[in-house]
């Protein structure tokens, strides 16, 4: 599974809420009171709760089977059962002049129907097997931070709607420029400036400036990013671009797909004022490589393939070191970007970033080879 092995895609939190004092005690009261509760028979047609990382099945998190070192590590399972609308609509269909049989009637009343359709949607839920979803956690308790793993907003919000209920704490979405960040952190929120020319009106996110600039960064010393205090790291744009302009129905995009994403139609769509709205990196340091989709908007991480930590036939007894050398490895492709966009930002707000726009429209002009 995604924490513990694999790819792995997931959103970003920062736990708002002070700790409880008793607050280890409080964490295995309540997952375990808002643990999942299977209700097979039931016709509810979403249940959720808490289970545990290593096995699913656990419920009960004897032992803190939750707790990996400073991390609390743990699973939502979110069952969900839905009648097709057209076997719905057939079955109702067929009841509804049954109903005009048995009553000698010849119209059906609007709340005769409504009754009718959901009493049939009662008994088909009962009669249906809910289908589980399991979505990773991973709660840093020390800096109060968060993963998550989806990217769906329905399942996002049910998340944080659970976390909250849970344990009276409140998981707020998380990206550099986000204000809530603590005033002792290097990041603050910065004003929006087109980096190129686009449409009148056309709203810009940061994230999409960043992105734009770290592909200019990424080729200026070919690939070699020199993060002050931190050293070098080597970022590529490999495989897959999108890029993105307008809102709503007047979206366009352009996707260009190859070994790298260097491509004549990226750069022509970014004079034309499209910005990347997700690229595809590849990010080393330290001789570890990470490859992954990185979603502008939010700044989320998609199918990320972190470096091998250890074979797989490594025996049981060195599994917790596995996962937090695994954890270890994901903050540090985290933290690295948040870096490379606190360097964006920093020189985004200097009197130099005037020089670096004239860089980039050099680069962004230029023939390619």
């Amino acid at each position: 599974m995604g924490l513990l092995k694999g790819p792995l895609t997931f959103s970003r939190f920062t736990v708002a809420g002070r700790l409880p004092s008793d607050f280890m005690d409080m964490v295995q009261r309540q997952i375990r009171r808002h643990a999942f509760q299977d209700l097979a028979a039931d016709t509810q047609e979403k249940i959720l709760g808490w289970t545990g990382i290593a096995n699913v099945l656990d419920t009960e998190f004897r032992h803190a089977s939750y707790v990996w070192g400073d991390y609390l590590l743990f699973t939502l399972r979110i069952d969900r059962r839905s009648v097709p609308p057209s076997l719905l609509k057939l079955r109702a269909f067929e009841a509804e002049r049954q109903h005009l049989k048995d009553t000698g009637r010849k119209k059906i009343d609007k709340t005769t129907r409504e009754q009718i359709r959901e009493t049939l949607r009662q008994d088909l839920l009962r009669g249906l097997p809910p289908t589980p979803s399991f979505f990773e956690v991973c709660w840093s308790v020390s800096s109060g931070r968060l993963l998550f793993t989806s990217l769906t907003e329905k399942v996002m919000q049910d998340f944080q709607d659970l976390f909250k209920s849970t344990f009276d704490l409140t998981p707020l979405p998380f990206a550099p420029w986000h204000p809530q960040r603590s005033a002792d952190e290097k990041v603050s929120k910065i004003d929006h400036m087109p980096m190129t020319e686009g449409q009148a009106g056309e709203s810009k996110t940061p994230g999409r400036e960043f992105l734009t600039w770290l592909w200019f960064k990424s080729e200026e010393r070919n690939g070699m990013i020199s993060i002050p205090g931190i050293g070098e790291t080597e970022v590529r744009f490999v495989r897959r671009l999108v890029l993105e302009s307008g809102d709503g129905e007047y979206t366009e995009s352009v996707v260009c797909q190859g070994l790298h994403a260097d491509l004549r139609e990226g750069r022509e769509a970014l004079r034309q004022g499209k910005k990347i709205r997700e690229a595809r990196l590849q990010v080393t340091r330290d001789a570890a490589t990470w490859e992954f989709t990185f979603k502008a908007d939010r700044f989320e991480f998609q199918s990320l393939k972190m470096p091998v930590v250890m074979d797989d036939d490594e025996e049981q007894d060195n599994r917790d070191g596995r996962v937090l050398e695994r954890i270890y490895l994901l903050e540090t492709v985290v933290n690295c970007m948040d870096e490379l966009y606190g360097l964006f930002a920093a020189l985004r707000r200097s009197e130099a970033w005037q020089q670096e726009q004239g860089r980039m429209e050099k680069w962004l002009h230029a023939p390619m080879a």
